[in-house]
């Protein structure tokens, strides 16, 4: 608790060098055991000097990845509980857990009926959107030969694998940004799988789903799975709810409650609308996984809605942090970090002689870049990166880049539990201090800028902390659970020290 409590006091960045660790730790394990104090003590001097604070309200860089207290003791309780558990009956309470949270999950994001376990689909937890899009990629591929080739169900063996093999090598997945399926055919490739997505990495667009729907009618074919990683947890909020009206046109949805709504990793809700199609694609039957319980049909084996066999029990944190916060103060969480998002824009806004905005801030992003006096948008290149290269070093706040449309611009999310208005009024400042800096400066010389005086830690006052304790939604991990509460890591720790093989 002491390092969440202190978390906005240090640098946010890791300020190692590669291959530190290995000079601070032997090269073999000890042959006797050492004692918990000094296991903890080389915690604290070799480990957390090599960790980046993703919790941090200087952290506004990629996307965040937020824990809260209920979520860890989730956590705590499953790895206490361990299972492994691929079949139902290896644990029914982990499979049982699972299947009413993920229709919780589908209920809470207004999901189409069709994704629900009540009906022909269902959810899963992935451990990440990856391997989300790798097993419904997988699916969808099976699902495509099985259309498209004639009296496939009919052939064994060799042949059906030969004629399934002629048809793989001209199949393509294509992402949203590449998605023209005509053109792919015109190449002689067989499109089977399109990737749309609410909320992309670089600018948080959202895909035209009503348009892709009308394409569907062309290309029935097509598999289509909205990834929506991070900005999917905003359909908590009614306002955002109307985006899921297309969604029962689509196959698949997964939303990765640890990128936004206090799950901790690794918590990806992958959704199916029917999961005959994903379990025919990745089921096995080995004779050592069989039991009555799976032989009746009557229960749910996840390893056949996934790549990998084993599983842990991930939907207790869920469970936890649900029943901790509720859907209302989840809302408020998510529409909180919105309004911040939004403000922190009008701040950019409020500069028009330094910034320019990129694309609308969308789900607590902003995407900003340097204007140039010139208007020369390579020279708005050079100066951006400076800048954002400038920050970075000073390890005050931290920021992260991307391209578009050729244009080199700086990623401003803050959605963190830690993150509030402080924190972005300091972001802020930073970053006209250190654009002032460059712009005062040739830039014909050198892409560099010195680090700015100014781009040091400034004091806080007491009634600025960087968490705030209002009725704001920001903090809410501690509002409610705090460390009071994590007094159950002691309690579990002391009955854990006394097993007789530790």
């Amino acid at each position: 608790t002491d390092y969440l409590d202190n978390i906005s006091s240090g640098h946010v960045q890791a300020e190692v060098q590669p291959g530190y660790l290995k000079n601070l730790l032997p090269a073999c394990a000890p042959q006797g055991g050492q004692s918990w104090d000094q296991i903890h003590g080389d915690l604290f001097s070799k480990i957390m000097p090599g960790m980046m604070h993703w919790n941090s309200p200087n952290f506004l860089a990629f996307f965040p990845a937020p824990t809260s207290y209920p979520s860890m003791l989730g956590e705590l309780y499953s790895a206490a509980l361990t299972t492994s558990a691929f079949n139902w009956d290896c644990a029914p309470a982990v499979t049982e857990l699972e299947t009413i949270m993920m229709d919780w999950v589908a209920r809470m994001l207004n999901l189409p009926e069709s994704y629900l376990s009540t009906s022909t689909g269902g959810g899963v937890i992935q451990g990440t959107t990856s391997e989300a899009v790798v097993a419904v990629m997988v699916a969808a591929r099976e699902r495509y030969l099985g259309q498209v080739i004639p009296n496939l169900d009919d052939l064994d063996g060799t042949d059906r694998e030969n004629a399934m093999a002629k048809r793989r090598v001209n199949l393509v997945a294509i992402g949203s940004e590449a998605s023209h399926s005509y053109q792919c055919r015109k190449e002689g490739l067989e499109p089977f799988y399109v990737t749309a997505t609410l909320g992309t990495t670089s600018t948080c667009a959202v895909d035209r789903f009503e348009e892709i729907t009308e394409v569907l009618k062309d290309e029935p074919s097509i598999w289509v799975h909205v990834d929506a990683a991070y900005a999917g947890n905003a359909l908590v909020c009614e306002e955002y709810q109307y985006l899921t009206k297309p969604f029962g046109a689509f196959d698949s949805f997964s939303t990765a409650l640890s990128k936004w709504l206090l799950v901790n990793l690794d918590a990806c809700c992958l959704f199916v609308k029917k999961r005959d199609q994903l379990i025919d694609a990745l089921s096995i039957h080995p004779a050592y996984l069989r039991n009555t319980a799976s032989d009746s049909g009557a229960v749910i084996d996840y390893r056949n809605w996934q790549v990998p066999l084993s599983r842990r029990f991930r939907a207790l944190k869920i469970w936890f942090v649900m029943r901790s916060y509720g859907q209302k103060r989840l809302k408020e969480y998510i529409r909180n970090h919105i309004k911040l998002g939004q403000a922190f824009a009008n701040l950019i806004a409020s500069k028009p002689g330094l910034f320019e905005i990129m694309t609308p801030p969308a789900f607590a992003l902003t995407v900003l870049r340097v204007r140039s006096e010139s208007g020369d948008s390579e020279e708005a290149n050079r100066l951006t990166r400076a800048v954002y290269e400038s920050i970075n070093k000073a390890n005050e706040v931290m920021l992260t880049s991307t391209v578009i449309g050729g244009d080199f611009v700086i990623r401003v999310v803050g959605a963190n539990p830690n993150t509030n208005m402080a924190a972005l009024q300091r972001a802020f400042d930073i970053l006209v201090s250190a654009t002032e800096e460059c712009l005062g400066r040739s830039l014909t010389t050198t892409n560099e800028c010195r680090t700015h005086p100014s781009v040091v830690p400034r004091c806080i006052s007491e009634k600025d902390t960087m968490r705030s304790t209002g009725d704001d939604g920001i903090g809410l991990s501690r509002k409610w659970i705090g460390p009071q509460d994590f007094r159950a890591v002691a309690s579990l720790w002391n009955v854990v020290s006394k097993w007789d093989w530790l």
